[in-house]
């Protein structure tokens, strides 16, 4: 399946709820935001309807995020059915790891593959101003317990803000030490309200891991179905990411579109364009539509720029980012 730009489309990013208990600075507005009613989230049986159509067209990886994943009372069922649909080869979960440790061995024998973690400081004082609850003993508990469990990829995010977190760079990479974890960092993106912080460039972040740690190279092998560069060092058990979007551009090899949690498909990131598929289920035009969307994905985004026509206002937490 190919966008109009002849980008191969086979990933797929599902909100599932746009409810998290965490109300982190960077994800969710000071005013907060009005929730999804909960009949309008999509049911089990329209996301099965939809990736069904998906996986014909081609999708083979699906990632379920949000809000708060966890907080679906549905998940573990979801994550079986959605695996078991022909076509879908990997299921992989972002999650803010509060109630990881309590589900994660029912979700490896659902079938899930690979688990990652929004982890922006090991300080447990500075987690609880971060994200307005203490709650960084339960992420690291649900962190020892992926890694313990078969679970194929273990990954934690870390967004990387100057107001908030740089100092911390050195103290989350060595998480990758001596655990079979990669460690991810963000440049943290200014997407809807939220314009008030400074992004950390991955040439930044790059200079203090050499800094402490001499050869950073390059790692070439995949590990990931996004956008993420991976680095390696010598010692480390686990892989260095970044998700650049600001300073490393990586929309020419963009292979993925959003799926909201009341079933809006976003092809942008940063734009609010898109189709309504919830609408398309009931009037059985799904696919039409799903294509008539990737016809009009954009060729990248404008987060440098900040072009505002078009520009999505909804704050990450809304849209499943």
């Amino acid at each position: 399946m190919k966008d109009g730009y002849k980008r191969e489309i086979d990933y797929l990013r599902i909100s599932l709820t746009d409810r998290c208990q965490l109300k982190c600075q960077y994800c969710v507005p000071e005013a907060g935001i009005e929730r999804m009613p909960i009949h309008q989230l999509l049911t089990k049986e329209e996301i099965k309807q939809i990736v069904q159509v998906f996986a014909k067209l081609g999708v083979k990886k699906l990632k379920l995020t949000g809000g708060e994943p966890l907080l679906r009372p549905d998940l573990v069922s979801l994550v079986a059915e959605l695996k078991a649909i022909d076509g879908i080869e990997e299921m992989t979960l972002t999650t803010n790891g509060v109630g990881l440790a309590k589900v994660l061995d029912d979700l490896v024998e659902a079938g899930l593959d690979g688990v990652t973690l929004s982890l922006d400081t090991l300080d447990s004082l500075r987690y609880g101003l971060l994200t307005g609850r203490n709650q960084l003993q339960s992420v690291l508990l649900g962190l020892e317990q992926a890694l313990k469990s078969s679970i194929k990829k273990v990954k934690v995010n870390c967004v990387v803000i100057k107001e908030l977190n740089k100092d911390e760079i050195l103290e989350v990479a060595k998480l990758a030490k001596d655990q079979r974890v990669h460690v991810r960092f963000i440049e943290w993106m200014p997407l809807g309200a939220n314009q008030k912080f400074t992004s950390v460039s991955e040439a930044e972040i790059l200079k203090q891991l050499k800094d402490s740690y001499g050869s950073v190279k390059p790692f070439t092998e995949k590990l990931g179905n996004g956008p993420a560069r991976y680095f390696e060092i010598e010692g480390f058990q686990g892989k260095i990411g970044f998700i650049s979007a600001l300073s490393h551009h990586f929309c020419r090899t963009c292979n993925r579109v959003r799926l909201t949690c009341n079933g809006f498909l976003k092809t942008c990131l940063y734009f609010d364009q898109g189709v309504d598929l919830k609408t398309a289920l009931a009037t059985e035009e799904l696919e039409n539509q799903i294509l008539k969307a990737l016809k009009l994905k954009p060729k990248s985004h404008d987060f440098n720029h900040q072009r505002e026509a078009g520009r999505e206002l909804k704050s990450m937490v809304q849209i499943g980012g």
